[in-house]
């Protein structure tokens, strides 16, 4: 934690002569389900903005997760990390990650539920464009962006870092509205090339527009910095992969809604 929170520090003073990002917690939820997400927001900048949901992950709303909204707000988009887990559900290790994240793997609707919450969360926020919106994932967070997608949800571009590549079936994939890009490491032992190949030729069929990328020598978790450096154990940050992906959703954000500040 003291990782991110020394990053943050130095990202926020980096920015502080031309933004004034904040990042606050936002109480809401899902039926009966109280939820706690995160914003992260410029709000000297009058102007409409895109909207950038970013679902976590399997650490649910971690000190990574609002990284990331954080840096999103540097760049001038307003971003609201999603809890699927409910508030005060915080794993506090891999182990307890992993059992929270096993009940939305095998309750997809749920997990929709959970995800499409927080997307019309952050489309109650001041400034941003209801018809700009974006969903990126991390792992996990990846099939819940992907879930969104499939839903229907009018987001303009789905990004998935690392992400659990789930196909949907050819009546979801029709359902799709957005543009995908997925950023995916070549080595990944979890994600393996049989799942790539399935969602790729799903999209295809379904006539999607798509783009994947592939980092050599990248396996799981590559954006991760507490991930360690260990690739033998199948996940582990890569910091030229992390550098290349986000520059990648960068352009790809530019070109779907315009070039923004940073």
């Amino acid at each position: 934690m003291k990782k991110f929170l020394v990053l943050l520090a130095i990202l926020a003073l980096t920015a502080a002569a031309r933004a004034q990002v904040t990042t606050t917690p936002v109480e809401y939820k899902q039926g009966s389900v109280v939820l706690e997400g995160s914003l992260s927001h410029d709000p000297s900048m009058m102007e409409k903005r895109p909207g950038v949901l970013v679902v976590p992950d399997w650490m649910g709303v971690s000190e990574n997760a609002k990284m990331r909204a954080y840096q999103l707000a540097q760049l001038g988009y307003i971003a609201f990390v999603a809890d699927v887990y409910g508030k005060g559900v915080r794993p506090a290790n891999g182990q307890e990650a992993s059992n929270e994240a096993a009940k939305y793997y095998k309750d997809p609707q749920l997990y929709r539920a959970r995800v499409l919450a927080a997307l019309d969360e952050l489309r109650k926020v001041r400034g941003v464009d209801t018809s700009r919106l974006a969903v990126i994932g991390y792992c996990f967070g990846g099939a819940g962006a992907l879930e969104l997608a499939y839903t229907g949800a009018p987001v303009r571009a789905v990004v998935t870092f690392h992400g659990s590549l789930v196909a949907p079936t050819p009546e979801e994939a029709q359902r799709i509205k957005g543009k995908i890009l997925v950023l995916h490491g070549a080595d990944d032992p979890f994600v393996k090339q049989d799942l790539v190949t399935s969602f790729m030729d799903e999209m295809r069929k379904a006539g999607v527009d798509w783009e994947l990328v592939q980092y050599g020598g990248a396996v799981h978790a590559f954006t991760i910095l507490t991930a360690g450096n260990d690739k033998s154990k199948g996940a582990a940050y890569n910091p030229e992969a992390d550098r290349r992906s986000w520059q990648a959703m960068k352009d790809f954000f530019n070109e779907v809604f315009g070039k923004m500040q940073g």
